[in-house]
């Protein structure tokens, strides 16, 4: 009987790609975008800080003047994003999911407060719309910038991991979804593929080892 393939859309951690492996699915991994700093200055920081990807965090790491920005409260989404402020030295006020709930915690209770949000070229209009409907006064920086990076593959799989919204659209740059299982991190990542497949499972938590979960036992 021939193995389950499972292609991933970003390169797995080794542990991460085990898991899968001791399971004995057979994994193709390529990274469909890639990250980088961008060049900004800390001007003009609100009194307090919003990060909603690791990505944003590790621009500010690289930033001379991150020390500054230390003394500040922090909102971020994602636990690994708030797991990677605190080792750093921030302190996290607020943690959610998704930045539509932050959106939503920031406008009904905090809503007073100032902010600064660290944001990506590519960055969704979830929070900034909500913050400017409600009147909060913030202000953005972009820190990092996400280029699609498509490519064509070849061979057949089973299923597909999605960890983004735009590493769909640059899968889809490229390639076609017919019958495969569709296995996204977050609601927002499914979004992006509603209109071309109703093969999808989202993670219960936005996490990779989460998704992982859900190829095993969807299989197992």
């Amino acid at each position: 009987m021939s193995k389950i393939h499972i292609l991933s859309t970003k390169i797995l951690s080794s542990v991460q790609k085990e898991e899968l492996i001791k399971e004995d699915f057979e994994v193709t991994e390529a990274n469909f975008i890639k990250t980088k700093s961008s060049d900004f200055d800390l001007k003009e920081i609100n009194d307090n800080l919003i990060f909603t990807s690791q990505n944003a965090v590790q621009s500010i790491l690289l930033h001379p003047k991150n020390g500054e920005l230390k003394s500040k409260n922090v909102f971020c989404v994602g636990l690994k994003t708030k797991a990677l402020l605190e080792e750093n030295g921030f302190t996290v006020e607020v943690y959610v999911d998704y930045a539509s709930d932050l959106a939503e915690i920031i406008t009904l209770i905090y809503g007073k407060q100032s902010y600064t949000f660290f944001s990506g070229n590519l960055r969704k209009e979830t929070l900034p719309k909500a913050l400017k409907t409600a009147k909060v006064n913030f202000n953005e920086i972009q820190v990092y910038e996400t280029t699609l990076t498509p490519h064509k593959i070849k061979t057949k799989v089973d299923a597909i991991l999605f960890f983004s919204p735009s590493g769909v659209e640059s899968y889809l740059a490229e390639n076609k979804i017919k019958n495969e299982i569709c296995f996204c991190i977050g609601e927002t990542t499914a979004e992006a593929l509603e209109k071309t497949t109703r093969n999808i499972i989202v993670a219960e938590q936005p996490s990779v080892e989460n998704v992982i979960e859900d190829v095993i036992a969807e299989y197992k």
